[in-house]
C-alpha cells in the first residue's frame, strides 16, 4: 500500500530536507538563495508543503497571504499560490496539494484562493489542473498572463491584475533585470543574460526586489520574479539561453 504524506516545511526541516527545485544541485547560489528567502519567509507566514510518497517527494506547493506574495496582483484576503509541481500526472498529486491550500484558506477565513498561469513557461503552474479543481478565470495581462480564482462565496471582492503594464516597461531604456529570489532558477537566468549581453558589449543592470511595495510599483508583469527589458521592451519573464538573449538583443540594437 502507498504511503503518502504531507510535510509543511519550517526551518528545522527545511535545513533537514531542503526545498525542492534545483536539490540536485544544492551547493548552487540559486539553491542557497532559495533556502534563504524561504526561511525570511516562514516568519511571514509562507507555507511550503512537500508531498512524499513511500519516503520520495513526488510535488510541493508554495502559498502566502497576498500582502507577501511574489505575484502582482491585488488580492485582499485571499492566499497566492506561488507553485505547483509534481512529478507525475494522474495519480492526483496535484489536487492533494490544491485541497490542502484550500482547507488553509479557510481556516485563516480567506475569501479564496487565486494563482497566476502563463502557456509560454513551466515556470508558473500549469492552468489545467485548476480549471479541473474548479478555480475559474477573472482576469488576463499581457504576454499571456491568467488569473485564477476559487471563492468561497460568489459574491466577494475578486482579485484582479494591476492595468498599466505599458507604462512600467516604458521605464526602462537600459538593459535591466528586475528579480527576486523566489524561484532558485533566476540565479542561472541572470547569469545567461550577463553572459549574452557581454557577448554584445551591452552593460545589463540588476534590480534586485526589496519589498512587496516596490514589486507592485516596478514589475513588468504578474509573474514578479524575474523580468528583462531593454529599449522600452520587455525581453523575457522566464530563463532564455544564451543564444536567445544574444538573439534578442541583437533584433533591438
Amino acid at each position: 500500500m502507498e504511503d503518502i504524506q504531507m510535510v509543511e516545511l519550517d526551518t528545522k526541516i527545511l535545513e533537514g530536507m531542503g526545498s525542492y527545485c534545483l536539490r540536485s544541485k544544492k551547493k548552487s547560489i540559486g539553491y542557497i538563495n532559495k533556502n534563504k528567502w524561504l526561511n525570511d519567509r516562514f516568519e511571514e507566514g509562507l507555507r511550503y508543503v512537500q508531498l512524499i510518497e513511500d519516503k520520495k517527494q513526488v510535488g510541493f506547493i508554495e502559498y502566502t497571504e497576498a500582502e507577501f506574495s511574489s505575484r502582482v496582483v491585488h488580492a485582499d484576503n485571499y492566499l497566492v499560490i506561488h507553485c505547483l509541481w509534481v512529478s507525475e500526472n494522474g495519480k492526483g498529486y496535484g489536487t492533494k496539494l490544491i485541497n490542502k491550500c484550500l482547507q488553509d484558506a479557510r481556516k485563516l477565513s480567506k475569501l479564496g484562493v487565486v494563482v497566476v498561469t502563463n502557456p509560454e513557461t513551466s515556470w508558473t503552474p500549469s492552468k489545467d489542473i485548476f480549471i479541473k479543481n474548479n478555480f475559474n478565470l477573472v482576469d488576463r495581462a499581457p504576454f499571456n498572463f491568467e488569473l485564477l480564482v476559487y471563492q468561497f462565496e460568489n459574491n466577494t471582492p475578486l482579485p484582479y491584475f494591476p492595468s498599466n503594464w505599458d507604462e512600467r516597461v516604458e521605464k526602462f531604456h537600459n538593459l535591466t533585470i528586475i528579480r527576486s529570489f523566489q524561484c532558485p532558477y533566476v540565479e542561472i537566468a541572470t547569469e545567461n543574460i550577463i553572459t549574452g549581453a557581454n557577448k554584445l558589449g551591452v552593460e545589463v543592470k540588476i534590480i534586485d526586489l526589496k519589498n512587496r511595495e516596490e514589486l507592485m510599483e516596478i514589475s513588468p508583469t504578474p509573474y514578479g520574479i524575474f523580468s528583462v527589458i531593454y529599449k522600452e521592451q520587455l525581453i523575457t519573464f522566464h530563463r532564455l539561453t544564451v543564444h536567445s538573449v544574444i538573439k534578442r538583443l541583437k533584433e533591438l540594437i
